[in-house]
């Protein structure tokens, strides 16, 4: 199974002014992310709120996606779902119609109790594509799921054929270097935090899922090329630019504020759907403000 080597962009939802999907923005918002260098999409995960969409318009996206990218880049469909027969669904669906990748955070609600019932869960959704690659999504901020990886990956190896790794999106960079030593570097552990990529980096990460490689997929190319040519103070001080903006994200708000940064680069989104709250003008006209001021996309655009 081939490892993934570069940075894939976690794709935002669009939705009309009536909040229904909107299927027509996605053929340019592709373009605008290959012209950026990203390796892969993401969609359907956090920054899609794929758990505020129906299965049928997660179907509808993933299918326009897989049309749109047309093979260009690699397109890994999130199919998580509290409900694990709603997640086989999606997994067949994605499977069906070309996915390369599909992966699946735990179910959020009942949650599983060991490391053992989420090999379980994961088995049985993965079970569901069995000619697909699969990647446990590993994000505790959100699904509360904190158990040991490295015994989630002892016992998955042996339940789930199609396992390709784990999409690591946490910030114990000690664990995550201890996914990626796994046996000899078995299973590809993407990392999923961007503020961290630096260091994920220094102990060994290949490939990274992040929502602000959206709009800044340049700028860490750049962090990723100076790293590896061993320029570290200059990759260094370029990566904290991307701290800076990050702590904006923190401030305002992390998936309705890229939604805004989003709509100043050009890629118009609408409104999130509740319970996301989108962001008051007064917050938007200051993150705008702050934006310019950090002379932050100037940066990205310069790279």
């Amino acid at each position: 199974m081939n490892k993934i080597n570069g940075l894939i962009a976690a794709t935002f939802a669009a939705f009309k002014a009536d909040g229904s999907i909107d299927l027509e923005s996605i053929p340019s918002y592709v373009d605008m992310l290959i012209n950026q260098k990203v390796v892969g999409v993401f969609i359907c995960g956090t920054n899609g709120e794929g758990p505020s969409l129906s299965t049928e318009e997660r179907m509808q996206i993933t299918e326009r996606y897989l049309e749109c990218v047309a093979g260009r880049i690699l397109v890994l469909v999130h199919v998580g779902h509290s409900s694990i027969e709603e997640a086989r669904k999606l997994a067949t669906h994605a499977e069906l119609n070309g996915a390369d990748y599909i992966s699946s955070v735990s179910a959020f609600y009942f949650k599983p109790s060991s490391a053992q019932n989420l090999v379980d869960c994961m088995a049985n959704i993965a079970s569901a594509a069995p000619k697909t690659p699969f990647f446990y999504y590993h994000i505790p901020a959100v699904t509360g799921i904190q158990l040991d990886l490295i015994e989630f990956l002892t016992l998955a190896e042996a339940q789930i054929p199609t396992l390709a790794g784990i999409k690591y999106t946490a910030s114990t960079i000690h664990e995550y270097q201890a996914c990626l030593n796994y046996k000899n570097r078995k299973y590809d552990i993407l990392f999923g935090y961007d503020e961290l990529l630096l260091p994920a980096l220094a102990v060994g990460a290949k490939g990274a899922i992040g929502s602000t490689y959206n709009y800044a997929a340049k700028l860490y190319n750049k962090v990723v090329q100076l790293f590896h040519e061993g320029k570290h103070e200059e990759a260094e001080k370029l990566h904290f630019k991307a701290v800076e903006m990050i702590r904006l994200l923190v401030k305002y708000g992390p998936i309705p504020t890229q939604r805004a940064i989003m709509e100043k680069t050009g890629v118009f989104l609408g409104n999130s759907r509740l319970p996301l709250a989108n962001l008051s003008q007064e917050n938007i006209s200051n993150l705008y403000k702050e934006l310019e001021y950090s002379e932050f996309l100037d940066i990205v655009a310069s790279c």
